[in-house]
Protein backbone atom coordinates (compact mmCIF):
# COMPACT_ATOMS: atom_id res chain seq x y z
CA UNK A 1 0.00 0.00 0.00
CA UNK A 2 1.56 3.35 -1.01
CA UNK A 3 2.46 5.73 1.79
CA UNK A 4 1.45 9.37 1.96
CA UNK A 5 4.98 10.30 0.82
CA UNK A 6 4.59 7.97 -2.12
CA UNK A 7 1.42 9.80 -3.09
CA UNK A 8 3.23 13.13 -3.13
CA UNK A 9 5.99 11.63 -5.28
CA UNK A 10 3.38 10.87 -7.94
CA UNK A 11 2.80 14.60 -8.45
CA UNK A 12 5.64 15.00 -10.99
CA UNK A 13 3.83 14.97 -14.32
CA UNK A 14 6.08 14.03 -17.25
CA UNK A 15 7.44 10.52 -16.79
CA UNK A 16 5.10 9.62 -13.98
CA UNK A 17 1.90 10.49 -15.80
CA UNK A 18 3.23 8.80 -18.92
CA UNK A 19 3.90 5.70 -16.87
CA UNK A 20 0.42 5.81 -15.41
CA UNK A 21 -1.03 6.14 -18.87
CA UNK A 22 1.03 3.28 -20.11
CA UNK A 23 0.29 0.96 -17.22
CA UNK A 24 -2.77 2.35 -16.08
CA UNK A 25 -10.65 32.93 1.71
CA UNK A 26 -13.64 33.50 0.75
CA UNK A 27 -16.20 31.23 2.28
CA UNK A 28 -17.29 28.94 -0.50
CA UNK A 29 -20.93 28.83 -1.55
CA UNK A 30 -22.83 25.64 -1.02
CA UNK A 31 -22.75 23.13 -3.84
CA UNK A 32 -23.08 19.93 -1.89
CA UNK A 33 -25.09 16.95 -3.01
CA UNK A 34 -24.50 13.80 -4.98
CA UNK A 35 -21.38 13.77 -7.14
CA UNK A 36 -21.88 14.26 -10.86
CA UNK A 37 -22.72 11.16 -12.85
CA UNK A 38 -23.31 7.63 -11.79
CA UNK A 39 -20.42 5.89 -13.57
CA UNK A 40 -20.32 2.46 -15.14
CA UNK A 41 -17.44 0.93 -13.18
CA UNK A 42 -18.34 -2.04 -11.04
CA UNK A 43 -16.97 -0.33 -7.90
CA UNK A 44 -16.09 -2.03 -4.66
CA UNK A 45 -18.48 -0.45 -2.21
CA UNK A 46 -21.19 -2.17 -0.21
CA UNK A 47 -24.70 -1.09 0.72
CA UNK A 48 -23.30 0.29 3.99
CA UNK A 49 -20.38 2.24 2.56
CA UNK A 50 -17.33 2.10 0.32
CA UNK A 51 -14.05 0.24 0.43
CA UNK A 52 -10.90 -0.36 -1.56
CA UNK A 53 -8.63 2.00 -3.45
CA UNK A 54 -9.87 5.18 -5.10
CA UNK A 55 -7.60 6.79 -7.69
CA UNK A 56 -7.83 10.54 -8.14
CA UNK A 57 -6.20 12.50 -10.96
CA UNK A 58 -6.02 16.15 -9.89
CA UNK A 59 -4.46 19.41 -10.99
CA UNK A 60 -1.10 20.10 -9.33
CA UNK A 61 -2.49 23.19 -7.60
CA UNK A 62 -4.85 20.95 -5.62
CA UNK A 63 -2.02 18.91 -4.09
CA UNK A 64 -2.11 20.11 -0.49
CA UNK A 65 -5.90 20.46 -0.25
CA UNK A 66 -6.66 17.09 -1.81
CA UNK A 67 -4.06 15.26 0.27
CA UNK A 68 -5.80 16.66 3.34
CA UNK A 69 -9.17 15.58 1.97
CA UNK A 70 -7.70 12.15 1.19
CA UNK A 71 -6.84 11.73 4.85
CA UNK A 72 -10.36 12.80 5.85
CA UNK A 73 -11.84 10.36 3.34
CA UNK A 74 -9.87 7.40 4.71
CA UNK A 75 -10.91 8.33 8.25
CA UNK A 76 -14.57 8.45 7.24
CA UNK A 77 -14.38 5.23 5.22
CA UNK A 78 -12.19 2.65 6.99
CA UNK A 79 -10.83 0.15 4.52
CA UNK A 80 -10.35 2.72 1.75
CA UNK A 81 -7.10 4.13 0.39
CA UNK A 82 -6.83 7.23 -1.78
CA UNK A 83 -4.06 7.35 -4.39
CA UNK A 84 -3.39 10.64 -6.14
CA UNK A 85 -1.69 11.61 -9.38
CA UNK A 86 -1.03 15.36 -9.36
CA UNK A 87 0.15 17.02 -12.56
CA UNK A 88 -0.74 19.56 -15.19
CA UNK A 89 -4.41 19.17 -16.10
CA UNK A 90 -3.60 18.72 -19.79
CA UNK A 91 -1.26 15.80 -19.08
CA UNK A 92 -3.83 14.17 -16.81
CA UNK A 93 -6.59 14.59 -19.39
CA UNK A 94 -4.36 12.98 -22.02
CA UNK A 95 -3.67 10.07 -19.69
CA UNK A 96 -7.37 9.53 -19.02
CA UNK A 97 -8.34 9.61 -22.69
CA UNK A 98 -5.39 7.31 -23.35
CA UNK A 99 -6.89 4.69 -21.05
CA UNK A 100 -5.18 5.29 -17.70
CA UNK A 101 -7.38 3.81 -14.94
CA UNK A 102 -8.76 6.42 -12.56
CA UNK A 103 -11.95 7.07 -10.63
CA UNK A 104 -12.03 10.86 -10.36
CA UNK A 105 -10.65 13.78 -12.37
CA UNK A 106 -10.36 17.30 -10.91
CA UNK A 107 -9.14 19.82 -13.47
CA UNK A 108 -7.90 23.39 -13.11
CA UNK A 109 -9.96 24.59 -16.08
CA UNK A 110 -13.11 23.75 -18.05
CA UNK A 111 -11.01 23.56 -21.25
CA UNK A 112 -8.96 20.64 -19.98
CA UNK A 113 -12.06 18.97 -18.56
CA UNK A 114 -13.62 19.29 -22.03
CA UNK A 115 -10.89 16.99 -23.36
CA UNK A 116 -12.24 14.26 -21.10
CA UNK A 117 -15.94 14.94 -21.61
CA UNK A 118 -15.57 15.22 -25.40
CA UNK A 119 -13.94 11.80 -25.38
CA UNK A 120 -16.93 10.37 -23.49
CA UNK A 121 -14.76 9.56 -20.48
CA UNK A 122 -16.74 11.53 -17.87
CA UNK A 123 -19.69 10.06 -16.02
CA UNK A 124 -22.34 12.75 -16.14
CA UNK A 125 -21.77 16.50 -16.15
CA UNK A 126 -18.67 17.82 -14.34
CA UNK A 127 -19.37 20.22 -11.48
CA UNK A 128 -17.34 23.37 -10.77
CA UNK A 129 -16.32 23.29 -7.13
CA UNK A 130 -13.82 26.17 -6.73
CA UNK A 131 -12.07 29.00 -8.56
CA UNK A 132 -8.47 30.21 -8.37
CA UNK A 133 -6.72 33.54 -8.90
CA UNK A 134 -3.20 34.25 -10.11
CA UNK A 135 -0.44 35.96 -8.13
CA UNK A 136 3.20 36.71 -8.81
CA UNK A 137 5.49 34.55 -6.67
CA UNK A 138 8.71 36.27 -5.64
CA UNK A 139 11.45 35.43 -3.12
CA UNK A 140 10.73 36.37 0.50
CA UNK A 141 11.19 40.09 0.98
CA UNK A 142 10.58 40.77 -2.73
CA UNK A 143 14.20 41.85 -3.36
CA UNK A 144 13.47 43.15 -6.88
CA UNK A 145 10.57 45.29 -5.70
CA UNK A 146 8.08 43.72 -8.10
CA UNK A 147 4.73 45.47 -7.69
CA UNK A 148 2.83 44.79 -10.90
CA UNK A 149 2.49 42.45 -13.83
CA UNK A 150 4.15 45.11 -15.99
CA UNK A 151 7.26 44.92 -13.82
CA UNK A 152 7.80 41.37 -15.07
CA UNK A 153 8.59 42.73 -18.54
CA UNK A 154 11.88 44.17 -17.22
CA UNK A 155 14.54 42.39 -19.33
CA UNK A 156 16.79 42.14 -16.29
CA UNK A 157 14.37 39.80 -14.52
CA UNK A 158 14.27 36.03 -14.86
CA UNK A 159 10.56 35.17 -15.05
CA UNK A 160 8.98 31.74 -15.51
CA UNK A 161 5.47 30.91 -16.62
CA UNK A 162 3.48 27.71 -16.88
CA UNK A 163 3.24 26.29 -20.36
CA UNK A 164 0.18 27.74 -22.08
CA UNK A 165 -1.18 24.22 -22.59
CA UNK A 166 -1.84 23.98 -18.84
CA UNK A 167 -4.46 26.10 -17.08
CA UNK A 168 -2.06 28.31 -15.10
CA UNK A 169 -0.23 29.17 -18.33
CA UNK A 170 -3.43 29.86 -20.23
CA UNK A 171 -4.58 32.09 -17.36
CA UNK A 172 -1.26 33.96 -17.34
CA UNK A 173 -1.63 34.60 -21.08
CA UNK A 174 -5.15 35.99 -20.50
CA UNK A 175 -3.82 38.29 -17.79
CA UNK A 176 -0.95 39.52 -19.97
CA UNK A 177 -3.32 40.13 -22.86
CA UNK A 178 -5.68 42.02 -20.55
CA UNK A 179 -2.79 44.30 -19.60
CA UNK A 180 -1.55 44.65 -23.17
CA UNK A 181 1.79 43.20 -22.07
CA UNK A 182 4.38 41.15 -23.92
CA UNK A 183 6.53 38.88 -21.78
CA UNK A 184 9.12 36.31 -22.83
CA UNK A 185 9.91 34.02 -19.88
CA UNK A 186 13.20 32.22 -19.38
CA UNK A 187 11.23 28.97 -19.30
CA UNK A 188 7.75 27.51 -19.61
CA UNK A 189 7.04 24.93 -16.91
CA UNK A 190 4.88 21.81 -17.15
CA UNK A 191 2.73 22.66 -14.12
CA UNK A 192 2.25 25.33 -11.50
CA UNK A 193 4.34 23.59 -8.84
CA UNK A 194 7.30 23.41 -11.20
CA UNK A 195 6.99 27.14 -11.93
CA UNK A 196 6.78 27.98 -8.23
CA UNK A 197 9.77 25.77 -7.44
CA UNK A 198 11.98 27.83 -9.77
CA UNK A 199 11.50 30.78 -7.42
CA UNK A 200 11.92 28.65 -4.30
CA UNK A 201 15.26 27.37 -5.65
CA UNK A 202 16.28 30.92 -6.67
CA UNK A 203 16.48 29.85 -10.31
CA UNK A 204 14.00 32.59 -11.21
CA UNK A 205 13.17 36.03 -9.87
CA UNK A 206 9.43 35.62 -10.28
CA UNK A 207 6.75 33.24 -11.50
CA UNK A 208 3.08 33.71 -12.32
CA UNK A 209 1.25 31.05 -10.29
CA UNK A 210 -1.95 30.66 -8.29
CA UNK A 211 -2.40 32.44 -4.99
CA UNK A 212 -3.15 29.07 -3.40
CA UNK A 213 0.31 27.83 -4.35
CA UNK A 214 1.93 30.91 -2.82
CA UNK A 215 0.05 30.20 0.39
CA UNK A 216 0.96 26.50 0.34
CA UNK A 217 4.65 27.39 -0.01
CA UNK A 218 4.49 28.45 3.66
CA UNK A 219 6.83 31.43 3.54
CA UNK A 220 9.27 30.11 0.95
CA UNK A 221 7.93 32.73 -1.46
CA UNK A 222 5.91 35.92 -1.18
CA UNK A 223 2.90 36.80 -3.30
CA UNK A 224 2.20 39.96 -5.28
CA UNK A 225 -1.35 40.53 -6.47
CA UNK A 226 -2.18 42.35 -9.70
CA UNK A 227 -5.50 43.63 -11.10
CA UNK A 228 -5.25 41.76 -14.41
CA UNK A 229 -5.72 38.51 -12.48
CA UNK A 230 -9.43 39.35 -12.25
CA UNK A 231 -9.65 38.76 -16.00
CA UNK A 232 -8.09 35.30 -15.70
CA UNK A 233 -9.90 33.45 -12.92
CA UNK A 234 -9.92 29.68 -13.40
CA UNK A 235 -12.93 27.47 -12.66
CA UNK A 236 -12.10 23.99 -11.34
CA UNK A 237 -14.50 21.18 -12.37
CA UNK A 238 -14.56 17.65 -10.93
CA UNK A 239 -16.15 14.47 -12.25
CA UNK A 240 -16.47 10.78 -11.65
CA UNK A 241 -14.99 8.93 -14.63
CA UNK A 242 -17.12 6.62 -16.75
CA UNK A 243 -14.73 3.67 -16.54
CA UNK A 244 -13.96 4.17 -12.84
CA UNK A 245 -12.55 0.92 -11.38
CA UNK A 246 -14.14 1.83 -8.03
CA UNK A 247 -17.13 3.98 -8.92
CA UNK A 248 -18.70 3.84 -5.44
CA UNK A 249 -15.57 5.16 -3.75
CA UNK A 250 -14.97 7.69 -6.52
CA UNK A 251 -18.49 9.03 -6.15
CA UNK A 252 -18.01 9.31 -2.40
CA UNK A 253 -14.76 11.26 -2.88
CA UNK A 254 -16.47 13.71 -5.22
CA UNK A 255 -19.21 14.16 -2.62
CA UNK A 256 -16.58 14.96 0.02
CA UNK A 257 -14.93 17.54 -2.25
CA UNK A 258 -18.29 19.25 -2.78
CA UNK A 259 -19.46 18.97 0.84
CA UNK A 260 -19.32 21.66 3.52
CA UNK A 261 -16.22 19.97 4.91
CA UNK A 262 -14.56 19.98 1.50
CA UNK A 263 -15.46 23.63 0.95
CA UNK A 264 -13.90 24.49 4.31
CA UNK A 265 -10.60 22.75 3.51
CA UNK A 266 -10.43 24.35 0.07
CA UNK A 267 -11.40 27.76 1.38
CA UNK A 268 -8.67 27.61 4.02
CA UNK A 269 -6.19 26.97 1.21
CA UNK A 270 -7.31 30.19 -0.53
CA UNK A 271 -9.61 28.78 -3.22
CA UNK A 272 -12.56 30.98 -4.15
CA UNK A 273 -16.27 30.35 -4.50
CA UNK A 274 -17.35 29.23 -7.99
Amino acid sequence: MPTRSARRARRAPGAVVAAVAAAGLLVLSACSGPGPGSGSGDGSGTSGGVSGEVTVFAAASLTESFEKLGERFEEKHPGTHVTFSFAGSDALAASITGGAPADVFASASPATMDIVTDAGAAAGTPATFVRNRLEIAVPPGNPDGIASLRDLTDPGLKVVLCDEAVPCGAAARKALDAGGLDLTPVSYEEDVKSALNKVVLKEADAAVVYGTDVRAADGKVAGVGFPEAADALNDYPVTLLRQAPNAAAGRAFVELVRSAEGRKVLGEAGFLAP
